[in-house]
């Protein structure tokens, strides 16, 4: 990915809530404020329950590098996707959410239109140059309910986000450091994923993108 396409894609305005379609919404630099804090956060939680590569259930091993804060964590493995309260590379119950954490996705739920959020889960992906997220669907959670609350911090990426059937038409949206993407009710089960990452620096995070995605998986 390059700066010209990014340019092509058009700067967003900060501080603007950007509609997705009906049920989805970029909330511009809502999280720019608590951006620091968040950080720090994520590098204790790493240091207890480290970034590693994930297995998909056809044996491929995942660009994106990952772990999880929570009552539970998300894993894929040869057995399948799941959600499990055990870290398997450590043997430890994963390390709990800040309350920094829930209080983020509960605020950002409640500014898209979804009040009480009752986060349980963060997935935390480390995207390197490269490193992408193919269309899928977020369907391991037991009810469709609550919303996805995704925060980006460090270098921008470029979001997909389609319809309900793999084969609809996808908007590409640039979403920068301190970006929060909420969707939900119609939009729920809406296909997503991320363009492979540019090159590049970021103050903040160095050359990766940092991702935080709050479900209630329970």
């Amino acid at each position: 990915m390059t700066g010209d396409l990014f340019a092509a894609l058009g700067a967003p305005d900060a501080g603007r809530a950007e509609p997705l379609r009906e049920g989805a919404v970029v909330l511009r630099g809502f999280a720019l404020d608590d951006a620091p804090a968040l950080l720090a956060a994520v590098a204790r939680i790493a240091a207890a329950s480290p970034f590693r590569h994930l297995e998909t259930p056809g044996g491929r091993r995942m660009s994106v590098a990952m772990t999880n804060c929570g009552a539970v964590g998300w894993v894929s493995d040869r057995r399948g996707y799941r959600y499990q309260p055990q870290d398997p590379l450590t043997g430890q119950p994963w390390p709990a959410m800040p309350p920094l954490f829930g209080n983020l996705a509960r605020r950002a739920a409640a500014a898209a239109g979804y009040a009480d959020f009752q986060t349980d889960v963060c997935l935390i992906n480390r995207y390197a140059p490269g490193a992408r997220l193919t269309l899928h669907q977020d369907r391991d959670e037991k009810g469709y309910a609550d919303p996805i609350v995704s925060v980006s911090l460090g270098l921008p990426a470029v979001f997909l986000f389609g319809g309900l059937k793999r084969t609809d038409r996808t908007r590409r949206i640039r979403l920068e450091h301190g970006d929060v993407t909420v969707w939900g009710g119609p939009a729920r089960l809406a296909f997503h994923g991320v363009a492979p990452l540019a090159e590049g620096e970021h103050p903040a995070t160095g050359p990766c993108r940092i991702n935080l995605t709050f479900r209630r998986a329970l």
